[in-house]
């Protein structure tokens, strides 16, 4: 079978001559020890390559993209992944000024700007000073942000020239593997107290930030469908490891019914929608898995109780995407990690519709001897 062809198998619940493979995410530092030279790939370090890349001209910037693209492949190659991620972090906005080698100035020097950092050590690259200071949230400032939010869904119509990169992608690489795009995220934001308590002193503000976000994952789905794209990888993160950050109640009247329109609209046009989220899901699982119409679900933290056999008997119909733990991989022995993705790899032969991987980014520091188990272990027991 071809990678794509057991990946669409898994999703059809059908026998594969193998397990099919598919780790979320690298650090910069990890692709480069599978590739044997500095990898273009990571979260933050690609954001300041891409400053770095602008910074230096228009050449230099598209270099920068075609490297990242050939390394993103490469690295899933060379794992025999069946399913290819190929974009990694964005952040296409030309810097101002250039402090120093890590160190870049964004906006205008005179009135508005931030100051990131690039750290080496985590690959993290974020703001370290910003003027003028950043205001905490308030419902009122929540509320301008999404009057500003629903003005723009005036003009926001996608045609076939917004998927055009998408198109590309599918038709260089589509034949031969599923590729991997993003699309139809939802969430509540939860980095300021003041969003979460608007959960339940402001629902309706909520609603209206969620209807935004709605409707413009449903006028998107169209263009991805024509572009050849078959799965819409989705979500956004809503737990820790002890569970939700809101209730579910609050997931069932604000989230379930917007979720559903997504996946309705995916269907319609003939995608499978997948939804990630780190963190322990069990509560709100009924809603998310079996109401809501999802097809598949990734970013399965084992850490936090994601089981892929209590899953598998509970939701016999979900697509499950990873399962062994980045946690695992970064501070577990050797044994440990051969031992988990054993587990992953018996569960996804006797379940089937099981994608066996690392549930989220495999960090800077996982030691070599870890990761190279894993990798093995994938290739000779698949």
């Amino acid at each position: 079978m071809s990678p794509r062809e057991r990946v669409l198998a898994a999703f059809e619940h059908k026998p594969t001559d193998k397990v099919p493979i598919h780790n979320i995410g690298f650090s910069s530092h990890i692709a480069s020890i599978i590739l044997g030279h500095e990898a273009y790939v990571g979260g933050g370090i690609q954001q300041w390559r891409e400053a770095k890349a602008l910074w230096e001209g228009e050449e230099a910037h598209q270099e920068y993209l075609e490297r990242s693209e050939r390394d993103a492949f490469d690295v899933s190659v060379a794992l025999e992944h069946d399913i290819l991620r190929l974009q990694y972090w964005r952040m296409a906005e030309k810097p101002a000024q250039r402090r120093d080698e890590y160190t870049f100035l964004y906006g205008d020097p005179e009135k508005s700007w931030r100051l990131m950092r690039f750290d080496p050590d985590t690959e993290l690259y974020q703001v370290i000073d910003q003027y003028p200071p950043a205001a905490e949230d308030t419902f009122e400032s929540i509320e301008k942000g999404i009057k500003r939010a629903e003005r723009s869904l005036e003009n926001y119509h996608p045609g076939p020239e917004d998927s055009l990169h998408t198109r590309a992608l599918m038709e260089k690489y589509g034949k031969n593997w599923v590729v991997r795009v993003g699309a139809g995220g939802l969430g509540i934001p939860y980095s300021s107290r003041a969003w979460l308590e608007a959960i339940v002193a402001r629902p309706d503000l909520v609603a209206r930030y969620l209807d935004v976000e709605t409707e413009r994952a449903v006028r998107s789905m169209e263009g991805i469908a024509a572009a050849g794209v078959k799965m819409v990888f989705g979500g956004g993160d809503f737990a820790a490891e002890h569970g939700p950050f809101y209730s579910p109640k609050s997931f069932h009247d604000l989230m379930l019914p917007r979720l559903r329109r997504i996946t309705e609209a995916c269907h319609k046009y003939g995608l499978y929608y997948l939804f990630a989220s780190d963190g322990n899901l069990w509560p709100v699982a009924d809603d998310l898995f079996g109401n809501s119409g999802v097809d598949g679900f990734y970013e399965i933290d084992r850490k936090a109780g994601m089981d892929l056999r209590m899953l598998r008997e509970r939701f016999p119909h979900l697509v499950l995407i990873g399962n062994i733990s980045s946690h695992t991989l970064h501070t577990g022995t050797k044994e440990d990690v051969i031992r988990e993705t054993m587990s992953c790899l018996e569960e996804a032969r006797r379940s089937r519709g099981i994608i066996v991987g690392v549930s989220n980014y495999i960090l800077p520091g996982t030691p070599e001897e870890n990761l190279w188990a894993m990798i093995e272990t994938m290739k000779k027991h698949r």
